[in-house]
């Protein structure tokens, strides 16, 4: 299975040339770089300037967008409100021509994979937001796509909801290794756990199109907005119960000290690049991380310096110029590195890391 797009569409800003293979890929980019009207070419709800859009080789320009096998799921659930949450689910199946009966075999099966089997006799009204966010998924899964369309899913969920969902997500789009994904978001924590296998990749939209392997992408941004996006330090590791979290560094396993969280297993660590401290000698007091590491490189960055190191992790820092005139570094230097665990965060991720 594959989705081939190719679309020109001045008056959205979208000029794209995309193949992608079965799995998952984000697109992301600034406000109005053309995301969501991606997803509506490729849905047939629009008609660009001109499009080529082929799944598995068949065309679709041409096709009805019922009939194209795509389901989109956005932020906006868009639940049938005078149906329970197992006939909305089974919507899809009826309208496919399955029967009362084995669409809602299928409803309840899709309904238990995200979790929510207890909920199929409840209104829509009666669920939270994440619960609704869960049915709507199961709802497109349900109609059997060959590819699935995500358009930020998360953007409308409350901060206690979104890690449990992203979860959701990650289990279930890593489940169908036969399906088409692609995942419009703004939030890296969202590429990082649902499009974290070595075929996945992110494409950034904007003046200048950016795509390939998700890591290649973040690690040599050339726009401004993907340098923001990859902002944030990140290292997979094991989280442990309460507190902290263990990585595998060049030489061993590395401890990291972190704020409190409930995660256990497979993690994202993050911390800012302003959170992290460079140190002639190693530092006195309160860090509770501390490692030596080496720089790889030195960059200006929007009136800041961010120094870039390959040991103990690849991460980065950002300091002063002032701060960097009294250190001073160079490519190949050896530094001391610091963090508060305080400002170390930790995420649930899929149990496979990022290539």
């Amino acid at each position: 299975m594959s989705l081939q797009v190719r679309a020109r569409w001045a008056e959205r800003g979208l000029d794209v040339n995309l193949d992608l293979p079965a799995g998952r890929h984000a697109v992301t980019g600034p406000n109005g770089a053309g995301k969501s009207s991606l997803l509506s070419v490729i849905t047939g709800l629009s008609h660009p300037d001109s499009s080529r859009v082929l799944l598995d080789d068949r065309p679709l320009d041409t096709v009805a967008p019922h009939r194209r096998r795509i389901a989109l799921m956005s932020q906006a659930t868009r639940l049938f409100p005078h149906l329970s949450v197992r006939d909305n689910v089974a919507f899809g199946p009826r309208s496919h021509g399955q029967g009362r009966r084995g669409s809602r075999a299928t409803a309840d099966h899709w309904l238990e994979v995200v979790g929510m089997g207890s909920f199929a006799g409840r209104r829509p009204a009666q669920l939270s937001g994440g619960q609704a966010a869960r049915v709507a998924l199961a709802r497109a899964l349900a109609a059997e796509p060959a590819a699935l369309l995500l358009d930020e899913p998360l953007a409308a969920l409350d901060v206690e909801a979104t890690p449990a969902m992203r979860a959701v997500l990650a289990d279930v789009t890593h489940a169908r290794e036969d399906l088409v994904v692609v995942l419009v978001t703004h939030d890296v924590l969202d590429v990082l756990t649902v499009a974290d296998g070595p075929a996945d990749t992110l494409t950034v939209l904007g003046e200048r199109v950016e795509h390939g392997p998700v890591r290649a992408v973040l690690e040599h941004p050339r726009s401004a907005f993907t340098a923001g996006l990859a902002g944030v330090n990140l290292v997979h590791g094991e989280a442990r119960p309460g507190s902290g979290a263990t990585t595998t560094a060049a030489d061993g396993v590395l401890d990291i000290a972190t704020g409190p969280h409930d995660v256990t297993g497979a993690a994202w660590v993050t911390f800012t690049p302003d959170a992290v401290s460079l140190h002639r000698d190693r530092p006195q007091g309160s860090p509770r991380n501390v490692w030596r590491g080496r720089v790889s490189r030195i960059e200006a960055h929007a009136g800041r310096a961010r120094v870039w190191l390959d040991l103990p992790l690849p991460l980065s820092a950002e300091v002063t110029p002032a701060a960097l005139a009294e250190l001073p570094l160079r490519p190949g230097d050896g530094v001391w590195v610091s963090v508060k665990a305080s400002q170390v965060r930790v995420h649930p991720a899929h149990a496979d890391p990022l290539s």
